[in-house]
């Protein structure tokens, strides 16, 4: 299949990766947009990953403002250097990281804020609801961990799918501003008032 510029172009606004790079991974696609997507996808993590040891200690702090005041979102992301914090790509994805934190109201940045006696807790719930299956053990176990992993995603920041598109959490939006914007992107902390509640 011929690569047009236009596939090119296509693959590039939807992924923010450089010109030479979609058509390289649209050559070995053969021309297919999905699995180019996929190629780019897994080279920019790759990236991604070496990056994520670096220090962050510029950004911005993020802020929205929901149902006419009543629900109100800061929350600080944190990148390298100044010139990315200043750039349209980072701000947005702040103010994405803002609006979901306003909708989907995690209670935690990621796993490993979740205090162990609320993990404690939710595993007894999980296995005082196998009781009487006689299932073996390890399975029990599977499916407490399977369980556990519902409850990441209903609580922490970076394992919640995106809202506005669910097959995305917001960790692998993170990860993809990283891999565009060449830069370690970090999220710290956040806070979220709701009109009449304590701030979470």
């Amino acid at each position: 299949m011929e690569i047009t510029a236009a596939l090119v172009k296509k693959l590039r606004d939807l992924t923010g990766a450089g010109m030479m790079e979609c058509k390289a991974a649209l050559t070995e696609a053969k021309g297919d947009l999905d699995e180019a997507t996929t190629i780019l996808r897994k080279r920019g993590l790759a990236q991604a990953g070496k990056k994520a040891g670096r220090s962050t200690n510029e950004g911005l702090i993020g802020s929205y403002i929901h149902m006419g005041g009543k629900i109100g979102v800061l929350v600080e992301i944190n990148c390298e250097s100044d010139f990315v914090a200043r750039t349209d790509d980072f701000q947005g994805l702040a103010r994405e990281i803002a609006m979901h934190i306003a909708a989907a109201s995690p209670a935690y940045v990621r796993r490993e804020d979740v205090p162990g006696d609320i993990l404690d807790r939710e595993r007894a719930i999980y296995r005082a609801q196998m009781e009487g299956q006689n299932k073996p053990a390890q399975v029990i176990e599977k499916i407490v961990e399977g369980k556990l992993n519902s409850f990441y995603e209903q609580v922490c920041l970076l394992d919640q799918p995106s809202i506005r598109d669910p097959k995305v959490t917001i960790g692998q939006l993170v990860q993809a501003a990283i891999a565009k914007l060449g830069e370690n992107v970090a999220v710290p902390r956040f806070v979220r008032f709701k009109l009449g509640e304590g701030a979470q």
